[in-house]
C-alpha cells in the first residue's frame, strides 16, 4: 500500500496498519471524504496479506466527534435521496470495519461522540483512555444513531443502550467499561503501546482462523439451533483440513512456532 489520503494518515509495520483519522481542526468528524477514504484503505487491507491486525486511533486530542458540521448544514437542503445516499456510506464503512478478515483494534483516544461512537461498536477490540469520553448525542439536536446501532446493539445489548440512545448523555471510559462497550481502560500516555501490544498478541493466532472466528460471529447468532448445529461442526471440520490448521497441530506436537509467526 502507498496510497496518500486526505483525512487519513497510516503507517505499516510488521503486519500491523494503524490508522489515524486525521482531522484534528474538527475533531476527526468525519464528512463524505473521509467515509470514501475509510472504505478504500479498509478494502485495500481486507485485499492483501501482508497486514494482519488493524488500530483505529484519532489524530489530536479526539477520537472523532461525528458527522463534520459543514457537511451537516449541506445535509439540511439534501432530499430523501441524496440523504439516503450519504446514510449508505456512513454504514458501509461500519459494516466493512465489522465484517473485515482482519481483526481491529479501536484505540480511544479522546471524544467518540455521535458517528464516532460507530468505531466502538464494530471493532473487535476496544481500549479507552483515561481521558476519553463517549456520547451517542445524535438525539440532543434531533436525528438517531441508526447507522452504527447494529453493531452497539450486538455489543452491549437493549437494556443498557436504550438510556444512552435516548438521552445523549456523556460518560467516561469508567462507566463505558462498566458496560462493556470497552474491553480497557489504561493510562493515555500508554494507550499505543498497549493497543500495540495486543495486535502482537493477534499476530499469534492463525489468521484464517480469526477471519472464521469473526464469520461465526457474523452468521451463529441468526441462526435457529439446529441450524447452528450443523453449521459448526461443518466450520470445525473443514478448519482442521486446512493448510493453516494441519501446520498448527503439527507445530503444537513438534513444540515448535507455527509458521506465520515466523513471517
Amino acid at each position: 500500500m502507498s496510497k496518500m489520503y486526505e483525512t487519513l494518515e497510516y503507517e505499516i509495520k510488521d503486519n500491523i496498519i494503524t490508522i489515524r483519522l486525521n482531522r484534528p481542526e474538527v475533531h476527526n468528524a468525519f464528512n463524505d471524504v473521509m467515509l470514501a477514504e475509510l472504505v478504500d484503505i479498509l478494502e485495500s487491507v481486507d485485499g492483501t496479506d501482508d497486514i494482519r491486525v488493524v488500530i483505529f486511533t484519532g489524530e489530536g486530542k479526539s477520537f472523532s466527534a461525528g458527522a463534520d458540521l459543514n457537511w451537516m448544514r449541506k445535509m439540511i437542503d439534501y432530499t430523501y435521496e441524496e440523504n439516503l445516499a450519504d446514510s449508505i456510506m456512513i454504514s458501509k464503512v461500519f459494516h466493512k470495519i465489522y465484517t473485515l478478515k482482519k481483526p481491529v483494534i479501536a484505540a480511544i483516544n479522546g471524544a467518540a461522540i455521535g458517528g464516532g461512537m460507530g468505531f466502538v461498536g464494530a471493532s473487535d477490540i476496544v481500549i479507552g483512555s483515561d481521558r476519553a469520553k463517549f456520547s451517542l448525542s445524535e438525539v440532543r439536536i434531533g436525528v438517531v444513531p441508526a447507522c452504527i446501532s447494529p453493531y452497539l446493539i450486538k455489543k452491549v445489548g437493549e437494556g443498557v443502550l436504550k438510556e444512552l440512545f435516548i438521552t445523549g448523555m456523556r460518560f467516561d471510559a469508567d462507566k463505558a467499561l462498566d458496560i462493556k462497550l470497552i474491553n480497557y481502560k489504561v493510562e493515555h500516555e500508554k494507550l499505543m503501546e498497549f493497543a500495540l501490544e495486543k495486535a502482537k498478541e493477534l499476530l499469534l493466532c492463525g489468521p484464517n482462523a480469526i477471519a472464521v472466528c469473526k464469520q461465526l460471529f457474523l452468521k451463529v447468532p441468526e441462526m435457529d439451533l439446529q441450524t447452528a448445529y450443523d453449521y459448526t461442526a461443518e466450520v470445525i471440520a473443514r478448519q482442521r483440513i486446512s493448510d493453516e490448521a494441519q501446520e498448527g497441530m503439527k507445530a503444537f506436537l513438534e513444540k515448535r512456532a507455527p509458521g506465520w509467526q515466523k513471517g
